[in-house]
């Protein structure tokens, strides 16, 4: 290996260092729209970060609205996080035992989420998303779910799927090297859309082991599922016997203390999810994830019940570490208030600015959590999000990364605001935002 190859300081502004790992790295990057194939340009290879910064290869410092796509609730670096990580890895990396850590945790999630009797941690959302489908398969004795079109549960081949042609027929692979016959259980349905839930129900309701959504689709940028839709799937989920998934990999403890379930209990009385799958703020930016639901749906998993599941690094002791410390300090009273109130200053200065250049623009958030469109209207589904403005939206968001202000590179992604994010902060990201609407 020649010193060239292996030089820690070769290289180091951020198109040289794209142009390596494209040598080294499929597509130079380790998850896809980090590439920044959707709005064109080379993405930036980050150095470090810091409470509401982060600094690239090049020492260009910006003001990070993706929080490492979700986890990073109280900025980078809190010092109790921290603490907390150095402490848990001087005692040990990895010891594939149980550890009192883990079951603190999962002690921790229940308290906070009171549809939730049992937990299985487990290292990605990926993971979890798989390991629910398979449990509430296997709990129910069904094949068939249903999924809705503009949501992302993972990478797992069953969930890898795209609408079918006609109203609530089953989907069709969306990679490469999912077979047909793998996703021919999955029906694909349009989120916010009644009539074709009613109807999928009411032709494969005794086959139906499940229905997974995001309640806040945080993967067509921001989209809710309004509340009669909502109502009326647990409604049909109790009818026939399936049962209602939550994916709050992205929305758990990031929208509210009690996650997006709490807003809908809220607002339907006696609302519950089945099952539930949590991810990013829980291991506060390391690599932990988590499925729960009832005791009697848990109890079906190994060792316990047939459904397998096992992970070597489940439980990890410094991820669990991590995840402890975030919980316990969002967990202070005003946190999310606090939180809150800066996200939709954000977001309101955002929308003024854009109406001040004349630019349709429509934008909305809970918690922590954002998203905007370049269209008049929030749209309710994955159709009306691809109809609004991409073009417009790509020079918006190059618009804002040369001031530096680091949004999501991508129209489909939800942005995220931090404890750390100052009013100064805020202020600076609409300013930059004026200036650029009034270029587009």
């Amino acid at each position: 290996m020649s010193t060239e190859t292996f030089s820690a300081t070769a290289g180091r502004g951020n198109e040289s260092l794209f142009a390596r790992a494209q040598r080294v790295i499929p597509g130079g990057v380790n998850s896809p729209v980090r590439a920044f194939r959707a709005v064109g340009g080379t993405p930036r290879f980050i150095d470090r970060a810091q409470g509401a910064y982060m600094w690239d290869a090049e020492g260009r410092r910006y003001i990070d609205y993706i929080g490492s796509w979700g986890p990073m609730i109280l900025g980078h670096g809190h010092p109790a996080v921290l603490e907390a990580v150095h402490r848990a890895a001087d005692e040990g990396l990895s010891f594939g035992a149980p550890t009192e850590r883990e079951v603190e945790l999962a002690e921790a999630i229940i308290a906070l989420v009171p549809t939730i009797e049992q937990i299985r941690l487990v290292s990605s959302g990926t993971e979890a998303g798989m390991s629910a489908l398979r449990l509430a398969r296997g709990a129910t004795g069904r094949s068939k779910i249903i999924k809705f079109e503009g949501c992302y549960h993972g990478h797992a081949d069953a969930l890898l799927v795209k609408a079918g042609s006609g109203l609530a027929t089953f989907g069709f692979p969306t990679s490469a090297g999912v077979p047909p016959e793998v996703v021919q259980h999955t029906l694909v349905l349009e989120y916010n859309n009644v009539e074709q839930i009613e109807e999928a129900f009411a032709t494969h309701g005794p086959e139906l082991a499940c229905v997974m959504l995001e309640p806040i689709a945080g993967n067509m940028n921001f989209v809710r599922a309004s509340v009669p839709f909502m109502r009326r799937l647990r409604e049909l989920c109790t009818e026939h016997g399936a049962l209602l998934v939550f994916d709050e990999v992205m929305t758990g403890f990031r929208v509210a203390l009690g996650s997006a379930q709490s807003l809908y209990a809220q607002l339907i009385p006696g609302f519950r999810p089945d099952m539930t799958v949590f991810g990013k703020v829980i291991g506060g930016g390391m690599p932990l994830a988590a499925f729960g639901g009832t005791r009697a749906v848990m109890s079906q998993l190994a060792p316990l019940g047939p459904v397998y599941q096992a992970g070597t690094l489940s439980g990890n002791p410094v991820a669990t570490a991590c995840g402890l410390a975030t919980l316990r300090e969002i967990s202070r009273p005003g946190f999310f208030e606090a939180l809150s109130a800066r996200t939709r200053s954000l977001v309101d200065g955002l929308a003024e600015a854009a109406r001040a250049a004349g630019i349709a623009f429509s934008a909305d958030c809970q918690g922590g959590m954002f998203g905007f469109f370049f269209g008049a209207e929030l749209p309710q589904n994955y159709a009306a999000v691809m109809a609004t403005d991409k073009e417009r939206f790509n020079r918006f968001f190059h618009g804002m990364l040369q001031r530096g202000v680091y949004l999501a590179p991508a129209l489909y992604e939800a942005g995220f605001v931090s404890a750390a994010h100052t009013a100064q902060d805020i202020e600076a990201t609409v300013q930059a935002a004026r200036e650029v609407f009034a270029g587009l």
